[in-house]
């Protein structure tokens, strides 16, 4: 079960437009979910990414993919209460990763341009289930940034979801 919204509130009750949220379902606790979301043998099996960090808040985050990584000032851990929310700035989009994901010069260059965005992983105790909802914000409404975050959350949620209900993530989805 997974709702995906357009937009969350911004507490006054209108929309606030830069903002994808992802929302969905999981059989598990929150202790478990924390888990999946930092320790680097569980993200490589759903995302296929590693982070190189201490989770502390202000901490520097290094992305590794495939082989590259990802390092610069501003990719830092926002937020982290364990079990609760989980908060950082997005990658860096470096030419060696546009390379290595066949995103096209004239791509890559918007991705530049459109700045920074951030994500937070909201995790809130449901039953026996956990609920989990992603925002990723500070993306430029209609730009690039989300539509390419627009598909691959619902993706790689999926896969975490299954990672953790099954044991097994599932497999990479074509691009």
């Amino acid at each position: 079960m997974a709702a995906r919204e357009r937009a969350p509130m911004d507490g006054k009750g209108s929309m606030d437009n830069d903002a994808f949220v992802y929302t969905t379902y999981i059989r598990t606790t929150p202790d478990e979910l924390w888990k999946a979301l930092t320790d680097p043998g569980l993200t490589r099996r759903y995302w296929g990414v590693t982070f190189e960090t201490d989770w502390a808040v202000g901490s520097p985050m290094v992305w590794e993919e495939g082989g590259r990584t990802t390092a610069d000032p501003a990719q830092v851990v926002l937020a982290a209460d364990p079990g609760r929310l989980l908060s950082y700035t997005w990658h860096t989009f470096t030419t060696e990763w546009a390379e290595a994901v066949g995103i096209g010069d004239e791509v890559f260059a918007r991705l530049v341009g459109e700045g920074r965005s951030k994500v937070s992983f909201v995790i809130e105790p449901a039953g026996d289930m956990v609920k989990l909802t992603v925002v990723h914000d500070d993306l430029v409404p209609g730009g690039t940034i989300r539509g390419l975050v627009g598909e691959g959350w619902p993706a790689l949620v999926s896969s975490l979801k299954s990672l953790l209900e099954t044991g097994e993530e599932l497999p990479e989805v074509p691009r």
